[in-house]
């Protein structure tokens, strides 16, 4: 979860005293501090690749028919329940385009109060979404809290009287060596993150694989349309741009401008006729693992990490917040713990919406020397392995073979941490060349 600031030279509030900033001020109108001497975000071009090796060749592609490319796209709004302003989903929606998505079964941590302790979570089995379980129940009908009652047409147990889980609070995909998994938590009443996984080939043949993560802001109207509108371009504009012969890294850009552009067309439906008013929001980042290169690109704060198969080699953060506690640091107000102590830290300072201050897509491309496995996620699961080295600690060693369970013993941490958030990660491996390969 993520909240927008009000703007000021990137600034939320004041440096020195907290007071509450306004667009344009040079100095605090509370206690006088010059505003000139914090540094303003960066906002220069991408960053270069980070060349190891020989640069690769990105040929043209052969032509492609119209049409025939589509993303593996997971979000709320695929599966049966309502959408944030309370209207019915369809009761059976059609499978993501290119095969059947699996679904873990509901998990009774749903019916859990806020004001109730959080239990471990109880794993669940994968099960295709058919439509024929009821919504919320498990397959035989009964209640996940009381395991007694029948579960009635509109989603409550006639014995306990307790709602039941949506499908959609739970979701997952596995495709071409990658997974993803998304959870609502222990604590929100609904999913706000989207996620798009994908495979896909160069023009020379090679593979490609695609991931995307997007957390909606939860203090902005309809965050899960925002986020599911941006995973859902962004994973189609990459998966279009790739077997062209685009560089990855080029791509990736342009899969952001894609995303806040779907983004911002939700504006047009704002109640209040005001598109630029708290329009729906949302955070990305996403990763392209292609031919040897590792390409990030992200826009607010949530996160991709490396981490090694080896974990004698040090594990690494791929990615910079754009949020107040990254902008204390870099001015070097405040030491990483006492800002991501404050409560300010979530405070975002860049993202998707019609009412951004601007468009600054980050990108940067990699040639790791060692395979290992990037982790793409959300603050609901980085808030409880925030350093490289924590989230070394819980990935699982075997990710790379087994990317579906390692995202799933990643999202488990987070519930057993406490799961505030939603909780949405992706695993993606990258296999490093070997030692000396090349063309003979």
């Amino acid at each position: 979860m993520s909240q927008k600031p009000k703007p000021s030279h990137g600034l939320a509030a004041c440096p020195g005293c907290a007071e509450p900033l306004e667009s344009g001020d040079r100095f605090c109108g509370a206690c006088g501090y010059d505003l000139s001497a914090v540094p303003a975000a960066e906002t220069g071009p991408d960053r270069p690749t980070v060349a190891i090796g020989t640069p690769v060749n990105w040929p043209d592609a052969p032509p492609r028919e119209a049409g025939s490319l589509s993303t593996m796209t997971q979000h709320p709004g695929d599966l049966p329940g309502t959408d944030s302003g309370g209207h019915d989903l369809p009761a059976d929606p059609a499978p993501a385009p290119g095969g059947d998505f699996e679904l873990a079964a509901p998990d009774p941590r749903a019916a859990v109060r806020v004001d109730d302790p959080a239990p471990a979570p109880v794993p669940a089995p994968a099960a295709q979404a058919t439509g024929a379980v009821p919504e919320g129940a498990h397959a035989d009908g009964l209640c996940v809290a009381c395991r007694a009652g029948r579960v009635d047409t509109d989603g409550y147990c006639e014995n306990c009287g307790h709602a039941q889980p949506r499908e959609r609070d739970h979701m997952e995909r596995e495709l071409g060596g990658l997974a993803a998994v998304s959870d609502r938590g222990l604590r929100h009443h609904r999913n706000e993150d989207a996620f798009a996984v994908s495979a896909t080939t160069l023009p020379d043949g090679s593979p490609a694989t695609v991931a995307v993560v997007c957390d909606g802001v939860s203090s902005a109207t309809r965050p899960d349309e925002a986020s599911a509108a941006a995973a859902e371009a962004a994973g189609a504009a990459l998966l279009a741009a790739l077997p062209r012969g685009t560089h990855p890294q080029q791509a990736m850009h342009e899969a952001i401008v894609a995303a806040s552009e779907a983004v911002n067309s939700l504006a047009e439906k704002a109640a209040d006729g005001d598109p630029h008013r708290n329009a729906p929001a949302c955070t990305i980042v996403g990763s392209v693992v292609a031919d040897g290169l590792l390409v990030v690109g992200w826009v607010g704060d949530s996160r991709a990490y490396w981490v090694p198969d080896d974990r004698a080699a040090p594990a690494a953060r791929l990615t910079e917040d754009d949020s107040w506690a990254a902008q204390m640091v870099a001015a070097g107000l405040m030491s990483e713990a006492e800002a991501y102590a404050d409560e300010r830290a979530h405070a975002i300072t860049g993202w998707l919406g019609a009412d951004a201050y601007e468009l600054d897509p980050h990108t940067v491309a990699f040639k790791p020397d060692r395979s290992g496995v990037v982790v793409v996620c959300t603050d609901g699961l980085w808030n409880y392995a925030e350093g490289p080295e924590d989230m070394a600690r819980v990935v699982p060693p075997d990710a790379a073979e087994r990317p579906l369970h390692g995202a799933r013993v990643l999202v488990g941490h987070a519930l057993d941490g406490g799961g505030h958030d939603n909780i949405t990660v992706a695993l993606v491996p990258f296999a490093a060349p070997p030692q000396g390969a090349g063309p003979a």
